[in-house]
């Protein structure tokens, strides 16, 4: 009855990715003289998001501003959960200190981000990125601003990854506060127009779908991804949206090649040594006789 019920249903509407440009545009605002420090934190949340394909309980708080970790099983980052590597005059990782310098940590070339708990039951599940080579519209450089920003008014190592600071006051980011601002952000980026995406079909979720297929379309394998959005099975395909474009491209001249195949099972079933004599020597013999 429930497979019945289910053959009439409506096709569900899925949320479309973002790429960088989103992102890009969220940070280079929030570098203007004018930004407010909740439009810093977004800013670069949103950029992390993107690179380290998370889920948006991971680094927002609730509405209220409390983070009820009992509630859910995904658990957001927080400051003890982040770690920053350099490369030494040998090309080897080294751990940068919690306490070490802004400068050093800023100009970090890796950064980790260790997750206690998450939706589909993994526990200290570990993800790894390294800068891309901006000194800015970077996920490991906005990793970096965030936690600086809260190292200045906190020591407290449980403190999220989603809080920020003004005033002297605590605050959080939240969910809702993302969403505007990537809607905001696809606006100006007409996505409407240069994209045809819909910004109703815009939301947090985009994000980790745009990492997804950000690096689908760079040619990174099926495990890569897995790993990197931290999938258990195969749903993480589902990220991957088929409706883009860039996945038809090159097909249509690589399918109008003629490869010449020849159906080879076919030999199995018949005797062709008559028409092969036939072609080589010009004379018709019976399938007995051969």
């Amino acid at each position: 009855m429930l497979d019945g019920w289910r053959k009439v249903d409506p096709p569900t509407t899925k949320m479309l990715p973002v790429e960088s440009d989103v992102v890009e545009h969220l940070v280079q605002k929030s570098l203007s003289g004018c930004a407010t420090e909740k439009e810093k934190a977004v800013a670069d949340l949103s950029m992390i998001a993107f690179y380290y394909l998370l889920r948006v309980g991971e680094y927002t708080a609730k509405g209220s501003g409390q983070q009820d970790t009992n509630a859910t099983q995904t658990q957001p980052f927080k400051m003890k959960d982040i770690a920053f590597f350099g490369t030494n005059s040998r090309g080897i990782l080294y751990r940068i200190p919690a306490n070490a310098r802004d400068f050093d940590i800023l100009n970090a070339t890796n950064a980790t981000m260790k997750l206690d708990n998450q939706k589909n039951g993994w526990k200290g599940v570990c993800v790894n990125h390294e800068n891309n080579g901006d000194d800015v519209l970077c996920g490991v450089r906005a990793l970096a601003r965030r936690y600086l920003h809260i190292r200045r008014h906190t020591s407290d190592a449980s403190t999220p990854l989603s809080t920020f600071f003004s005033g002297g006051v605590k605050f959080d980011v939240t969910e809702q506060d993302i969403r505007e601002a990537i809607k905001l952000a696809a606006v100006a980026c007409d996505y409407p127009g240069t994209r045809g995406t819909p910004i109703n079909l815009i939301n947090t979720h985009s994000l980790r779908i745009g990492g997804a297929c950000a690096l689908a379309l760079a040619g990174y394998s099926d495990t890569q991804i897995q790993k990197m959005g931290r999938w258990r099975g195969a749903t993480f395909k589902e990220y991957v949206r088929e409706n883009l474009s860039n996945y038809a491209e090159g097909m249509s001249k690589a399918m109008k090649k003629v490869h010449g195949f020849v159906n080879i099972d076919t030999g199995t079933y018949t005797d062709v040594s008559a028409r092969c004599v036939e072609m080589d020597y010009g004379m018709t013999i019976s399938a007995a006789a051969a």
